[in-house]
């Protein structure tokens, strides 16, 4: 039996890249949050939201699969970038299980549920395992700026995909797995109808606080300003909103502390929210003294880091640094619904974090990866010689120039 087991295994391993190949010939479907909204609290159906997921998921699977194998064979052979690979050909596998099942069967719905719970606590560690494979690789082998610009835009696109993939995940498992939350019972899945940013921003800044406290043993105290009279709410995503928030807080008061830590008194960090007809527009401001205008993009890089690098399995690392990806992954998360998150910093002053949402759930619509020629031409990118003067790092030393007789 555990012979003819191992065969239909080798089989399906040897299916995938066909598999794969038929899946990124489809676009993904992008949802608006209103989508969303309207399927799980008035048509939700869950053999319809089993029909969608058997075939939408493997397309987004194999749309980022297909990029994977387009990242650097030096990157490709790491043994983290290859754990994670094995991840999502597995969880393909499982999927594509389904495609032949009958909806009208309980069981099968049941064990689809069961199905998709198994393959989101799979992925839990996909962040910090890329960013070990990334390690690794910056370790190993010489950087270029091509080769940098690649995985940076690989990672971006990567990264989306894996939000959108648990976005789908947990709206299908907490709609139809018959248990209310008892601590936001009128949320529809993982999406407030009500979300009130202002609640948000208090629970993130109290998780960092918490962390500041343990580490440095003060912290920065909260200005929360709501620009209207009553508290701002919209349909958001009430745990994307606490990574964005909970990140740049973490961030914000590092440096708040860093930059006044001889002084008895810290500057408080403070928060204006406004809604307009548009955008919901979150500022946190700091002084922290900022940054310089060249490093700002560094900061969303995820080749770069102002923390040393951490290892997986390291418990010891202080809480409030990281692999650097916390900026970038928060950018993604304001960008996954059709925002932004922007950093304006004054150097020997502070820095004010934007967080820009669409106001409307109508706006809100799903920003997904899509594998096609143009992601190819992408990522052939030769480096070209530049059509402007590079300055020199060192100052022109004028004594050495002599002038022509």
């Amino acid at each position: 039996m555990k012979f003819v087991r191992f065969i239909m295994k080798n089989a399906s391993l040897a299916s995938v890249p066909k598999h794969i190949e038929h899946f990124s010939k489809f676009s993904p479907s992008p949802l608006s949050m209103k989508q969303f909204l309207d399927f799980g609290s008035i048509n939700a159906c869950e053999k319809t939201s089993f029909a969608f997921l058997r075939q939408e998921l493997p397309v987004r699977l194999s749309n980022i699969m297909k990029e994977i194998n387009l990242l650097p064979n030096r990157l490709l052979t790491t043994a983290s970038v290859q754990t994670v690979q094995s991840w999502y050909i597995q969880s393909l596998m499982e999927i594509l299980e389904f495609l032949d099942k009958n909806p009208d069967d309980f069981k099968v719905l049941g064990e689809f549920v069961d199905a998709l719970v198994t393959i989101r606590n799979r992925h839990n560690d996909v962040v910090p395992t890329m960013a070990q494979g990334i390690i690794e690789y910056k370790e190993a082998f010489p950087q270029d700026l091509v080769t940098n610009q690649n995985i940076q835009y690989f990672l971006d696109r990567f990264y989306m995909s894996r939000i959108s993939i648990r976005m789908l995940i947990n709206q299908h498992t907490l709609i139809f797995d018959g248990t209310l939350n008892p601590v936001h019972p009128n949320t529809i899945g993982s999406i407030d109808p009500q979300c009130e940013v202002g609640d948000v921003v208090q629970d993130a800044f109290h998780s960092a606080k918490m962390l500041c406290d343990q580490y440095y043993l003060r912290s920065p105290d909260l200005i929360l300003q709501e620009m209207c009279n009553g508290p701002e709410s919209i349909v958001y995503v009430p745990s994307h909103l606490y990574h964005m928030l909970f990140e740049l807080f973490k961030n914000a008061m590092r440096a708040t502390i860093e930059t006044h830590d001889k002084s008895n008194t810290l500057p408080p960090i403070q928060v204006r929210v406004s809604l307009g007809d548009e955008d919901m527009s979150i500022k946190v401001s700091d002084k922290g003294g900022g940054v310089p205008f060249r490093r700002i993009e560094n900061l969303f890089s995820y080749m770069f880091s102002t923390a040393p690098a951490p290892q997986i399995g390291e418990h010891t690392r202080p809480p409030l640094a990281g692999f650097g990806y916390g900026l970038p992954i928060s950018r993604l998360y304001a960008q996954y619904f059709q925002g932004d998150l922007q950093l304006y910093s004054m150097e020997g002053h502070g820095t004010d974090a934007v967080i820009y949402l669409k106001a409307l759930s109508t706006d809100s619509i799903e920003r997904l990866p899509v594998y096609n020629k143009t992601t190819l031409k992408n990522y052939k990118v030769s480096q070209e010689v530049d059509d402007w003067c590079i300055p020199s790092k060192e100052p022109l030393d004028l004594s050495i120039c002599k002038v022509p007789k």
